[in-house]
């Protein structure tokens, strides 16, 4: 990390051309390091992937101990949390950094162009699993970090890494852990990068994510498969059932039909229509890219409003019965869908949770049973426009950028985002460096490269930028 110029006495004092230049000087030792990252699977929710996870974990011990950080791995009944730390003064203030080295199962993999965990290069975009969500931008405040230590020998403010294995399965552990060691990862601004820009090329605040509340619901018949000949149209059907079920989820209007869904909402205020309004989006855009023909949805907002203020369900997931090639003549014991919520503020995962429930109980037809599994959920975080972090996060990215940062809510959950603001007090500013269009969750994910060396730049500025609270 040596450099020719004499380092300057602070952080500040560096140009931005220099910070520039570094970057732009190691270009393929930060790409060639993220592939090695990208090449483990980190899957978490898979056991058969245990140990990869923790190979990760260490992956980014090792990094940050490089950076001269103390470095601990915290264990948890499940998988590993990455705590690191560099103290400068205790006269400046404290960023936290979290994000998660954990990534999505990869399947159906024959849908990807190249295997998800041997990173391709193709077309000045970098294909793998996790390289969007989340390690490669993780990974930019790694290198962030890096460019300001190598240009400067010293950072403008105390930096603390929080970085966990489980984020992809809703958090499970950290919750506990952060209410148990808060005075340890306490800061003044916790930043977060997991999530993407309004539109390409520019520069992004998020101050609101949605909550998620999320379960899985069983509905049973006979004891047994049953012949449909035999017993069609005497025993009760499952699938029958539970399709009836789901689609008496939302009325004719697209608004959620669960009785009290709405009771907490607050409606969207005029002031956050007009933020609204100046972010690049255009549906007919959107709808091409996503291969519809329409973009339907709660009646009296626009697809901008719907996607990042308003409440959602949506059901993620559906089986029963045969499925397998040929014909099978069976009344199927059971079916089951996965179904989710996305949250506004004053909602709450497990309200949300128990309504659902009573009302896909008071649905069942019958002659039929139904259980109702709470899986994961997570609260709605949202983060004052006005907050000085969050402003001057936007004068960091208005100079990377060289134009106005837009400021935007998104339907996304990070399910630790409000837990950093209930128990640590702190600032949550988010700033996403992927794009909507890397497919995070599905084949074929990836990060343009030009975001990552552009992440690395708005990392450095963000660190400078907070130095100033």
């Amino acid at each position: 990390m040596a450099h020719s110029q004499t380092p300057p006495a602070s952080p500040l004092e560096l140009p931005t051309a220099d910070v520039r230049a570094y970057v732009e000087a190691h270009r393929a030792r930060f790409l060639g390091e993220l592939s090695d990252f990208l090449r483990i699977p980190s899957v978490s929710t898979d056991p058969e992937r245990r140990e990869e996870v923790r190979r990760a974990a260490d992956f980014l011990l090792d990094k940050l101990a490089d950076l001269g950080f103390k470095t601990e791995r915290l264990e948890t009944p499940g998988h590993p949390v990455v705590f690191a730390e560099r103290r400068v003064s205790a006269d400046l203030p404290t960023v936290l950094v979290y994000g998660h080295y954990d990534v999505q199962p990869p399947e159906p993999l024959e849908l990807w162009a190249a295997p998800p965990f041997e990173p391709t290069v193709r077309g000045g975009k970098l294909y793998a699993r996790g390289a969007s969500d989340d390690k490669g931008q993780l990974y930019a405040h790694v290198k962030g970090v890096e460019t300001l230590l190598a240009l400067s020998g010293t950072l403008p403010v105390n930096v603390k890494f929080l970085l966990e294995g489980e984020e992809e399965i809703g958090s499970p552990n950290l919750l506990p852990l952060i209410e148990r060691h808060r005075e340890r990862f306490a800061a003044d601004v916790v930043l977060i990068s997991d999530g993407a820009m309004a539109a390409p090329e520019t520069p992004t605040i998020t101050y609101g994510l949605k909550g998620l509340a999320y379960v899985e619901v069983w509905v049973r018949g006979a004891a047994m498969d049953l012949h449909s000949g035999a017993f069609g149209g005497a025993a009760p059907n499952p699938i029958d059932g539970l399709a009836k079920m789901i689609a008496a989820l939302h009325d004719e209007t697209g608004r959620v039909a669960v009785p009290g869904f709405y009771d907490a909402v607050v409606d969207i205020t005029p002031e956050e229509r007009e933020v609204f309004g100046r972010a690049p989006f255009d549906e007919a855009a959107l709808a091409q890219e996503l291969g519809v023909s329409a973009l339907p949805g709660e009646a009296g907002y626009t697809v901008l409003e719907r996607l990042w203020a308003r409440p959602t369900l949506d059901c993620n997931g559906i089986g029963g019965g045969f499925q397998g090639e040929g014909s099978k003549t069976v009344i199927p014991s059971q079916a089951m869908a996965k179904i989710s919520c996305r949250l506004v503020p004053n909602q709450t995962p497990e309200e949300i949770t128990r309504k659902l429930s009573d009302y896909l109980k008071a649905l069942a037809p019958e002659g039929l049973s139904v259980e109702v599994k709470d899986l994961h959920g997570g609260d709605p975080a949202v983060t004052p426009l006005t907050s000085r972090a969050v402003q001057a996060a936007g004068r960091a990215l208005e100079a990377v950028y060289g134009r106005p940062v837009v400021f935007a809510r998104t339907g996304g959950t990070i399910p630790v985002g409000s837990t950093f603001q209930k128990v640590l007090g702190a600032d949550v500013v988010f700033v996403g460096m992927g794009l909507e269009s890397d497919r995070a969750h599905s084949p074929n994910e990836k990060f343009d490269l030009v975001n990552l060396y552009r992440g690395i730049e708005t990392s450095a500025a963000l660190f400078r930028a907070l130095a100033t609270l």
